[in-house]
This record gives structure tokens, sequence and C-alpha cells, in this order.
């Protein structure tokens, strides 16, 4: 009864972001599917027995991807499926993601939940899943034409999650001239799409202008070279955005060694540490795209897919612009984050 109730209210939560997802029964509910592109057909899909699923995540190094695993988990446990989760430690480490997706294939396993750095090196083996009747469910993405036939997709909409980055930023500086570090993740989907929304949302601000465009490689380590190399380059950016949550807070760490405090730091993702540097006042905002509940919610999908409710399609997960103001909402509920905040706010 308290997980439910829990499930409740991060789905009340959502409802008022972007009033689609709530709880009944146990069950998680979620908006009508929109139709993907490459859809596989369910006509093989292994059923029966106990369903066995695996979680693969491009790494273990990203928390955001671990509260995904959390929602995942925790809903799998009230529908007795076996979960599993399987992901190299970095990244970066491609080959090491695909080398663990061609043994999961061999196994004797109901569906996969599956994101990857990588859609072009996955498909082939996406590929071999789907044609051995697992289920295939990418999440954390709104690619609806991945290169491959597969059955589902659940994530946000990238674009329209930067977009109010974008129009929050211009806002922010209300007419100040504004320069712009524009820190990207490693080149794919991803990337370009949450790049692209951030700048539709700057467009026809005159006084905003990008001044530079690094790869963060979407960690801390990386963000921070990029910031770093940009402020020495640009010493008059005054504003910088990110891919992710952990580029931010490393570009944020660059500027404070330079003692810089007079940059407006935005990111993506809703990261625990990143709502915590929110609300010390050191980054800015962050398009929160709530891990945890996308985790519920691509559950549910995966399982209704096995049990014959859920047809194929894309579902949409809430995301919301989070900063100082809104920020406690999020911070007050550690049941719904991953990892819990470093104290009790």
């Amino acid at each position: 009864m308290k997980k439910i109730l829990l499930w409740t209210f991060v789905l009340i939560m959502s409802i008022s972001m972007i009033g689609v997802f709530f709880l009944v029964a146990g069950a998680v509910e979620y908006v009508a599917p929109v139709p993907i592109e490459a859809q596989a057909t369910f006509d093989n899909i292994k059923t029966g027995g106990t369903m066995k699923l695996i979680y693969m995540p491009p790494a273990t190094e990203f928390n955001y991807y671990m509260a995904i695993g959390a929602g995942i988990k925790s809903l799998a446990k009230e529908l007795n499926v076996e979960f599993s989760m399987l992901a190299p430690q970095s990244g970066a480490d491609i080959n090491g993601q695909m080398n663990m997706l061609q043994d999961v294939i061999t196994q004797d396993v109901n569906a996969i939940i599956f994101s990857t750095h990588d859609e072009h090196a996955a498909a082939p083996l996406v590929k071999q899943a789907v044609e051995k009747g697992i289920e295939v469910i990418i999440v954390n993405s709104d690619i609806l034409l991945f290169p491959t036939n597969i059955h589902g997709v659940v994530g946000y909409v990238q674009r329209k999650a930067q977009k109010p980055i974008g129009e929050y930023a211009v806002k922010l500086m209300n007419g100040a001239e504004t320069k712009v570090g524009l820190i990207l993740g490693q080149p794919g989907w991803h990337a370009t799409e949450r790049s692209e929304g951030f700048l539709e949302g700057i467009k026809g601000a005159a006084n905003f202008e990008v001044v530079s465009r690094l790869d963060g490689k979407w960690n801390v380590e990386g963000g921070n070279t990029a910031a770093m190399d940009m402020l020495q380059a640009h010493p008059e950016i005054n504003l910088m955005a990110a891919g992710n949550d952990y580029e931010i807070m490393g570009a944020q760490k660059a500027a404070e060694s330079l003692g810089r405090t007079d940059i407006i730091f935005l990111g993506n993702d809703g990261d625990t540490a990143c709502l915590e540097e929110i609300y010390n006042g050191n980054i800015t905002a962050t398009a929160n795209t709530t891990p945890y509940v996308m985790g519920l919610i691509a559950m549910q999908v995966a399982y209704d897919g096995l049990t014959g409710k859920f047809k194929g399609g894309f579902v949409e997960t809430p995301s919301v612009v989070t900063d100082k103001s809104n920020v406690l909402e999020f911070l007050q509920k550690p049941e719904t984050l991953f990892p819990a905040p470093s104290k009790k706010y």
C-alpha cells in the first residue's frame, strides 16, 4: 500500500506537468501511444511462464539511467517480472554494450528495455533480438525511426524538453547581451535533438549569440573540459547550456575554478545531484525529465506488450523546467529520486 501511495504521488505530480499519467489498481496508465515508423510485429513474442526482462542502459556511470532502472525494478517486482540489469561502466564503451547485447540475445529472456549512445551500432543486434521473439523497448528517447524495427519507444520528446529551457533563458536574461557556450553530448540523436531544441527556444532573441559549441561527452569530466576550453577562448560567455546535467555540473566547476560567478548554467535530466545544485544556487535550471517516472512507464509498457495490451508505438513521458522556485517539490520526495538526496529537505 505504501508503494502504491508513493506512485500515486509521483504520477499525480506528472499530471501537473503534462496531464497524462496516473495509477489505477497498481498499474501505471499512460497516454495512447503514437505510431512509430519502424514498428516490429508482436506475432512471435515469447510469452508464458515467468516473464524475464533485462534493462540495458548505456552505462552504470550515469545516475540518470540508474534512476530509470529503479523505476523499472520497483514495478517489475509488483508485476512479478524477473528483473536484471546489464551495462558497461562507461558510456563511451559502445563495444562493451554491444557484446553484452549479443550475449543477452542468446539467453531465455522475454523483453529488453534498451538505451544506447549509438543506435546504428546497436541496430543489427536489436534486429536479431526482435527476430528471435524478444520484445525490445527503447527508453529515454523519442527516436521514432530507429534504424531497425522495434516494438516501442518510451521517453520525453528531446526538442520539446529543451525548447522551454531556451525560452526560460531568454526570459531570464530580459534583453541583456548574452553570449552562449553550448555543450553538446557525444554525436548522435540525443545530442542533436537537445541542442536544436535549445536553439529553437532562443530563436529570434537578438540579444543571444552562440559563440562556442563543444562535445562534453555526456559526463562531468567532459563538461568541465569543454567549459574550460570555452571560457579561455571566449571569456565573454555568460550563459552555458548543456545536453545533460553531468556536463553542466562539470561546466559550473570549471567556471568556479576560474573565479567566474556571473554565468547562468542550464542543464537537462533532473539528476538528483543537479537538483541539489539548483537548490544551492550553483546551477540555474534544468529540464527535469523525471527518470524514475520514466522507468515506471517503460516497465508497464513492456509488460503490456508481453500480455497483449500494448500494440507498439511511442509513449511520451513528462518533463518540466525546474529551478529554485520549484526544486523542493522533487527534493522533498526522496523516494522518487535515485540516488536519494544527500540530506533531508
